[in-house]
């Protein structure tokens, strides 16, 4: 956090803040490096205290986990989906303030969707029309491009400058978190669409590719004083 706000993010997400310190010394931390924490995920596994993660939260991405190794996808998929919809209903009705026919059944207006674009390419394409489908439902947004999960402004399949346009055209209001992998060795994270913020976690050479943010940033106005 204390690099992304030396970067110029006003935001930023942690995705797995357990067991790096309590949750007040992670908002000292933001509040020192002036940044506001949007998004943590739930936990990959079973812990014994199932509330353990709403004293960090303000948006939580509740994780689906996988199908059992050794399992089949046919033989456990009924099963698997009822107890997420169970754990969604649960989790909506403790988090008053956190695939769409998933969303539909689980029935809460608090559950929204969190479309990572890079995997919505991969598994289905047609990037627009998802994206205006979806969009009543979506309340997160990650991004990365295709194939090599690099900055978005890197070689490969996805018109990022074009996407950024059409969610402002929505009016799109929610965060865009850069879930990439940049070419040096630290993960990025991102932004605000309606008020423009673009956050991330980064350090060393991730700076190197912020060059993408930057013009963003410039061509909406919003760099001050070089920073």
């Amino acid at each position: 956090m204390e690099a992304a706000g030396r970067a110029g993010f006003r935001a930023a997400e942690v995705a797995f803040p357990y067991g790096q310190g309590a949750p007040r010394e992670l908002r000292a931390a933001a509040e020192r490096a002036a940044l506001e924490l949007v998004l943590i995920n739930t936990p990959p596994v079973t812990t014994p205290n199932g509330h353990e993660q709403l004293p960090y939260a303000c948006r939580i991405h509740i994780m689906a986990g996988r199908i059992p190794k050794g399992a089949e996808r046919e033989a456990v998929s009924a099963e698997m989906e009822a107890t997420f919809i169970e754990n969604l209903r649960y989790a909506t009705d403790i988090l008053a303030q956190v695939s769409v026919a998933i969303l539909k059944k689980v029935g809460n207006p608090n559950l929204k969707l969190q479309l990572d674009i890079f995997h919505c390419q991969i598994m289905d394409g047609n990037l627009t029309q998802n994206l205006e489908t979806y969009f009543p439902v979506i309340g997160h947004i990650q991004i990365a491009q295709v194939p090599g999960r690099h900055e978005p402004d890197s070689p490969g399949e996805l018109n990022y400058p074009y996407l950024f346009q059409l969610l402002e055209s929505m009016d799109y209001s929610g965060y865009i978190g850069c879930e990439y992998k940049p070419k040096g060795k630290f993960f990025l994270r991102s932004s605000k669409m309606g008020g423009r913020v673009f956050q991330c976690e980064a350090a060393g050479d991730t700076l190197k590719g912020l060059g993408w943010a930057r013009s963003y940033w410039e061509s909406h106005g919003l760099l001050h004083g070089g920073s």
